[in-house]
């Protein structure tokens, strides 16, 4: 067993350092809200840290799940001269592939190890342990961290060196962008036709067009019900990263580029906070 720290403690970073303490590490967590970090610790009978200084001094692994590049650089700013020698940090938010680079060196430079490692699965993964979790940096440094991290994993995978994870969650995202879309659109096209849609996922979700969301997700999206996971300011902040790390790689994403002004309609039409799903209201509630 180790002794961690978990640093930001959203509706991701609750569940992940609740599994940590579960599995029998010695857990220290901190929160920009302090209550919410005392919360925890009466919950899981960890400790709560004032500071990030005080709570990652004695970890042997650090992790943080936090919302976007500043909030991590501001964050690592702090930790990273308070860990101790040979001890690792891991940060599980989604960022840019450009800040975990500039992470890793700093941290070389420390004498500490460091992980990107972005996850996928959402709130349900976090809460049920079943995340995967995509890692960027050294091999003997994945190795170490690898049976902690299994404590909130399903399935993780070392990509390439520091930045590679963060590039491989843009993939995922890219990905999932296309696919909520058609999905939105063939059940938009169902209904507008006159189809039971129970009836056609039921016909066509064991062939060629079968996938995630539609298994999950079919059926909330019929309902207008969009209150399951993660949330369009968070899709779009991850297609904002996306966007900008191919402007720079000379990648052409037409369809995620399409899909992120769709989201942005969501958005204004009050559907902040709805899942990624919700790409279906902006069809249904347009006519």
């Amino acid at each position: 067993m180790s002794r961690c720290t978990f640093l930001g403690l959203g509706v991701m970073g609750y569940p992940m350092a609740g599994h940590l303490a579960a599995a029998g590490h010695e857990v220290t967590v901190w929160n920009r809200t302090s209550s919410k970090a005392k919360a925890w610790a009466g919950q899981h009978g960890g400790q709560a840290a004032d500071t990030v200084e005080a709570a990652v001094a004695e970890a042997d692994f650090v992790m943080a799940c936090l919302g976007d590049d500043p909030d991590v650089r501001a964050v690592a700013e702090q930790a990273i001269p308070a860990m101790k020698p040979g001890a690792i940090l891991i940060d599980h938010t989604t960022a840019s592939a450009e800040l975990a680079r500039d992470l890793d060196l700093e941290a070389r430079e420390a004498g500490i190890g460091f992980l990107d490692a972005p996850v996928s699965g959402g709130q349900a993964g976090a809460e049920n342990g079943q995340l995967t979790i995509m890692c960027g940096g050294e091999a003997d440094t994945f190795q170490r961290a690898e049976p902690v991290m299994d404590a909130y994993a399903k399935a993780m995978s070392l990509i390439g060196p520091a930045g590679a994870g963060q590039l491989c969650k843009m993939v995922n995202q890219i990905c999932i962008a296309g696919i909520v879309q058609g999905l939105s659109e063939g059940l938009h096209f169902a209904k507008r036709s006159g189809l039971d849609p129970e009836l056609v996922i039921g016909a066509i979700s064991k062939g060629a067009a079968q996938s995630w969301q539609m298994e999950n997700r079919w059926q909330t999206m019929v309902e207008d019900k969009f209150d399951y996971g993660f949330a369009i300011d968070w899709m779009r902040k991850d297609l904002r990263i996306t966007l900008e790390e191919a402007r720079r790689n000379g990648a052409r994403l037409p369809v995620a580029a399409l899909v992120d002004q769709f989201y942005a309609d969501v958005q204004a039409m009050g559907g902040n906070r709805w899942d990624t799903s919700s790409l279906i209201a902006r069809l249904e509630r347009d006519l």
